[in-house]
């Protein structure tokens, strides 16, 4: 299964409850750019780039496949410089919570 296909599994594992006061984007910079667009307790994946996301997060695909499979910690990830991130960052430490790994690999 490739990053790609994780994405795209990952409406199914969102929370939302966690998610119903949201209207945001994730955009995931990677070799097959892809996006999410989560609102008001419903997600969406979309292939390609959003216009102004409301954080974006560029890594390796592999390493990506990891962080969203619950096996590579995001902070972890972002203090080894395996991970960067441009925008909200508080969204971006909500993601784990966000979404059930379980259910998305």
């Amino acid at each position: 299964m490739t990053v790609n296909d994780i994405i795209k599994l990952m409406p199914s594992g969102l929370n939302s409850v966690a998610a119903a006061d949201m209207k945001s984007s994730i955009q995931f910079d990677i070799a097959k750019p892809m996006y999410l667009l989560i609102d008001h307790g419903t997600c969406t994946a979309h292939e390609g780039v959003v216009d102004a996301p409301d954080v974006a997060l560029t890594m390796a695909d592999e390493d990506l496949k990891a962080m969203l499979k619950g096996e590579l910690n995001g902070a972890m990830a972002f203090m080894s410089g395996k991970l960067k991130l441009k925008g909200d960052l508080m969204l971006a430490q909500r993601i784990p919570s966000l979404f059930d790994a379980s259910k998305i690999g």
